[in-house]
């Protein structure tokens, strides 16, 4: 959830219950805005257009990632940074803090049971302080993974290809987000990719300080 200047880092001074306060505190100040801001604010917007442009990391069902044995997939697959499905032991490790999920496009999306046609993304967390080496998992149909998004890196404007089993290193306390250019319609994922980073490369559309 996002309340109205998170995308610009406004803080309240850290206070999340100002709903009385007719003040500094709790007025957005358009002319304030840094140009720290203005990039996250530029990254938030590449952020939404990727979510609008990939039907699976908005899906009305809840994950279970239990095997659907009618269509063959899981609809999430859970990956330590060996490439590997986490097991019972991997998750209680209390040592874990860096882990994937696999989003296959092709899961069930809705009520009716039948395989769907979107996107399969991968979604990288590491919460460790440090560096932590993923090896890029391998799913089926696949040519290669874009790296659309690196926390580490916001000013990414163009999908970066990698490999199956690619080493990436993850930054400390960052995020990944990568989609499968498939074997079938490869071309078609890379122009949506490419559509959403390009959303993050416009200034956002501030209102400007004593215009109506």
């Amino acid at each position: 959830m996002i309340l109205a200047g998170d995308e610009f880092s406004r803080t309240q001074r850290g206070n999340n219950n100002t709903y009385c306060q007719d003040n500094e505190l709790n007025w957005v100040d358009w002319a304030g805005i840094d140009q720290a801001g203005q990039g996250l604010a530029a990254f938030t917007r590449k952020l939404i257009a990727l979510r609008q442009n990939f039907p699976v990391l908005r899906r009305g069902r809840f994950l279970t990632g239990s095997m659907n044995e009618d269509l063959g997939v899981k609809d999430a697959t859970w990956v330590t940074p060996s490439g590997t499905e986490m097991d019972g032991e991997h998750w209680a490790d209390p040592n874990t803090r860096c882990f994937g999920v696999l989003l296959d496009g092709r899961a069930q999306a809705s009520g009716i049971r039948r395989p769907a046609s979107d996107a399969t993304m991968l979604l990288v967390l590491n919460a460790h302080h440090d560096v932590v080496e993923f090896s890029l998992p391998e799913p089926p149909a696949g040519q290669r993974w874009l790296l659309l998004v690196d926390t580490n890196r916001p000013e990414l404007d163009e999908p970066e290809p990698f490999e199956f089993g690619h080493p990436y290193l993850v930054t400390g306390r960052s995020l990944l987000l990568l989609v499968l250019r498939p074997e079938r319609g490869g071309g078609t994922i890379l122009a949506t990719a490419r559509s959403a980073l390009l959303a993050g490369t416009s200034p956002p559309p501030f209102p400007v300080v004593g215009q109506t």
